[in-house]
């Protein structure tokens, strides 16, 4: 067992209880500590102002400005268990200090990795459009039934953004012998090669490619930036999944292209959550619409606790983390994700 001067503080909102503190991990955490735990709302200020001076780990979303990290001379992680990077914590000062700030998106990958897979399928194969037209009694059968299908084997697919879902879809490409090209102004054209990724550029990839995903991070400096004018650039009839941030899409110009059948498109996320019960999103054609379904499956929860567990554990052992994200200062303090 580890030191009991170890305090461990979990302030999870949104994440629940029963996503972040199942009995084991209660268990596993209070071998390697004190453990104090707020749920169902951000911590109010008079608990974060309480921990400070004696906390060693926050696994959470509490704002953690420079004032904050000044105040908490034990503080050795910030463990974020969404999948995103927060405005709300001071990134330079905590790289400054030796604070690792971690995020839990390597966890929530595979399973949007497998949901565009998927829907990439569903889209090039028009299964939505087989069960509505089998339910009216007014499908084909066979060759006539697919005379608007076509198949991902062998085709040109194209990764805007190249992250952890990036990194967990192309292999999931890979069988079908799609040719896999990636666009990310983060990732040197080293990495997508030693990965067999082919570098390509921005409208290369929206003019070529049959599978479009756009998996881009939202930041201060991309909303938006897939304008209508990018978006007409998109192949004829391909298949356009969006799985990441609607922040970084023009969406009313990306639904509407998608309505008139310039695109097939896969919809999960959107401008605002919830969707209005009477948004005009409800009758566009051509769009395969989930409710933010890709990641957050119980799968993804189990793995985020393990890696969790396994970090704060390596982090109190005096180890680096292995199984979280490292946030890049820069780059984390651009990020503008819900």
């Amino acid at each position: 067992m580890m030191a009991d001067g170890h305090l461990i503080f979990l302030d999870p909102h949104p994440r629940t209880e029963a996503i972040v503190y199942t009995p084991d991990a209660a268990r596993r955490l209070a071998e390697m500590g004190r453990v104090v735990t707020h749920f169902g709302s951000r911590a109010p200020n008079a608990l974060v102002d309480e921990i400070l001076p004696d906390v060693s780990v926050i696994i959470g979303q509490t704002a953690m400005p420079r004032e904050r990290l000044c105040r908490a001379p034990n503080l050795l992680a910030i463990l974020n268990v969404k999948a995103n990077w927060e405005p709300n914590i001071d990134y330079a000062e905590a790289h400054a200090r030796g604070i690792h700030v971690l995020s839990a998106a390597p966890a929530i990958a595979p399973a949007v990795a497998e949901y565009c897979l998927a829907q990439a399928i569903a889209l090039s194969r028009r299964f939505g459009e087989g069960d509505r037209l089998f339910r009216k009694g007014a499908e084909a059968y066979g060759i006539a039934g697919n005379r608007l299908a076509y198949s991902l084997y062998d085709a040109k697919a194209g990764l805007i953004g190249f992250g952890n879902v990036g990194r967990a879809l192309a292999p999931l490409l890979k069988p079908f012998g799609c040719i896999v090209s990636a666009y990310d102004p983060w990732v040197s054209d080293e990495i997508l090669n030693a990965l067999e990724i082919r570098p390509a550029g921005l409208d290369e990839i929206l003019s070529e490619s049959r599978f479009l995903f756009f998996l881009a991070g939202a930041t201060t400096e991309n909303a938006g930036f897939l304008d209508r004018q990018k978006l007409s650039r998109i192949q004829d009839d391909a298949c356009v999944i969006l799985a990441s941030r609607a922040e970084i899409v023009a969406f009313s110009d990306f639904v509407q292209l998608a309505a008139a059948g310039r695109y097939r498109a896969a919809i999960d996320v959107f401008p605002e959550e919830p969707v209005a019960e009477r948004s005009m999103l409800r009758d566009a054609p051509n769009i395969l619409f989930t409710a933010h379904l890709a990641g957050g499956i119980e799968a993804s929860y189990r793995r985020i606790r393990t890696i969790m567990l396994d970090d704060v554990g390596r982090i109190l052992r005096g180890c680096p983390p292995r199984r979280m994200q490292p946030a890049d200062p820069d780059r984390a303090a651009r990020m503008r994700s819900r």
